[in-house]
């Protein structure tokens, strides 16, 4: 699912976010802003496009991690509780690979929540993955429950107002980023379900193991 302005705007209805959002209807994300759909290289998945990435670890990494995720996807959670800790510290901590996360929402509340992200950390990587690892640990509390008072406390136990959380909600330029850049992997990278990984290129699609990332990261770290 690509989340469009209109999808977004009509979704905030049904999810108590209207009102702190306080979208007008909007047009659908252009398809002209997107060229047309080709196999993907290592160049393509390496640059960012919309948003500046958000990445752990040395930028002249001989192996670059690329994750797409939604921030409301149980999967993405669990992998960030138990693979993504074990990663950091072997190979990210030590300075053998880059990490890049970026937004891949499957619904409104997971925009929402990468919205949030994005205001709270502003350029700081170490930032933005820490309220995303916050995130991805309360998942069941904002996610199952209300959505617009437990990302409003979040922001405001990161250092936002009450408006600042609103200004960010209904930012139309933040939002527009978020589903160009959505947009750029469903038709060019073929991003289709989350967690999707790219290690140099190399697409690998749903929660894998600490050991399956061992066995494609070591090789291309002794070539």
């Amino acid at each position: 699912m690509i989340i469009t302005r209109r999808a977004f705007t009509a979704a905030l209805s049904l999810t108590g976010l209207a009102a702190l959002a306080g979208f007008s209807p909007l047009r659908l994300i252009s398809e002209a802003l997107i060229p047309e759909a080709f196999a993907q290289t290592a160049a393509d998945v390496a640059k960012p496009q919309s948003l500046p990435d958000m990445g752990l670890g040395p930028a002249d990494a001989a192996v670059t991690i690329v994750e797409y995720a939604s921030m409301t996807c149980p999967h993405c959670a669990a992998f960030n509780a138990t693979v993504f800790p074990k990663l950091k510290a072997e190979y990210i901590d030590t300075g053998k690979i880059r990490y890049i996360f970026r937004e891949f929402p499957l619904d409104i509340k997971a925009a929402a929540g990468s919205m949030l992200t994005r205001c709270i950390a502003k350029d700081d990587a170490q930032k933005y993955f820490a309220v995303t690892d916050m995130l991805f640990r309360s998942q069941n509390d904002w996610v199952v429950k209300n959505t617009t008072e437990t990302l409003t406390r979040i922001g405001k136990q990161a250092g936002l107002s009450q408006q600042q959380v609103e200004a960010c909600l209904k930012d139309q330029a933040l939002l527009d980023k978020i589903a160009a850049d959505q947009k750029y992997a469903s038709d060019i990278l073929k991003v289709d379900s989350t967690p999707t990984f790219f290690i140099n290129g190399e697409k690998i699609k749903g929660e894998s193991s600490i050991e399956e990332f061992q066995k494609r990261i070591n090789p291309l770290l002794k070539s």
